[in-house]
């Protein structure tokens, strides 16, 4: 079992990886003109670059791909 600073370490890390990553995506998709509705249920967003709905799910993906492990580890019960 990993004790609480390792855990908190591997958190601070996926978040600030993951926001810098969000960072680029905003500065990469200054230009982009392709632009997509998004449903949600039966509501619409507004129109959203394509890039900026791929990138944002890339990057949820990521921080939830990288919280996972850390809250659920494998723990053995006793028998």
């Amino acid at each position: 079992m990993q004790d609480m600073s390792e855990a908190f370490k591997k958190i601070i890390f996926s978040f600030t990886f993951n926001s810098c990553l969000f960072l680029f995506l905003i500065i990469g998709i200054q230009n982009s003109s392709t632009k997509t509705k998004v449903n949600l249920f039966k509501n619409e967003t507004i129109a959203l670059p394509i890039s900026f709905i791929v990138g944002v799910s890339f990057i949820t993906g990521s921080i939830t791909g990288s919280l996972v492990p850390t809250f659920f580890n494998n723990k053995k019960f006793d028998n």
